[in-house]
């Protein structure tokens, strides 16, 4: 085994600003950023979902949701209604157009993934995969620790 002096946070904050990085350059020519695909993600896998969750799950505000959704809506990208069904809530989901923008953003994102994880083997994969799983259980309770 190979001896870092690297602290492990330090390494993974490099990570996280990289793939971020990359991410942004890959998805510039399709006019995206990495939260509004994470939100085109978000709402494929949960059609209807409130912005609200949307905005804890691509981690930005609600004030930053509801301008990115209006965003979106503009380009055609994804529907809101007007006024909501019941309650306050305007359920969103993907357009025919947002759609086939998310596939293509995703191609782009899994390339950069590919890229970031090259140099590892599929079992260096997975055990990396599972170890930040754990590190976010390990961080996701409640308290200071």
């Amino acid at each position: 085994m190979v001896k870092s002096d690297a602290q492990v946070g330090y390494v993974l904050k490099q990570a996280q600003s990289l793939l971020h990085l990359r991410m942004e350059e890959a998805l510039k020519p399709l006019g995206l950023t990495v939260s509004q695909y994470s939100c085109l993600h978000h709402l494929r896998r949960e059609p209807g979902i409130s912005a609200a969750t949307l905005a804890r799950r691509t981690f930005v505000t609600r004030q930053s949701m509801n301008t990115m959704l209006r965003q979106l809506a503009d380009r055609g990208i994804v529907r809101r209604p007007e006024q909501p069904d019941s309650g306050r809530a305007l359920p969103t989901v993907l357009t025919a157009a947002g759609d086939e923008a998310l596939d293509r953003a995703q191609e782009l994102v899994d390339r950069v993934e590919q890229r970031m994880l090259a140099g590892l083997t599929a079992f260096d994969r997975v055990a990396l995969t599972h170890a930040l799983e754990q590190c976010v259980s390990s961080l996701g309770g409640s308290g200071a620790g």
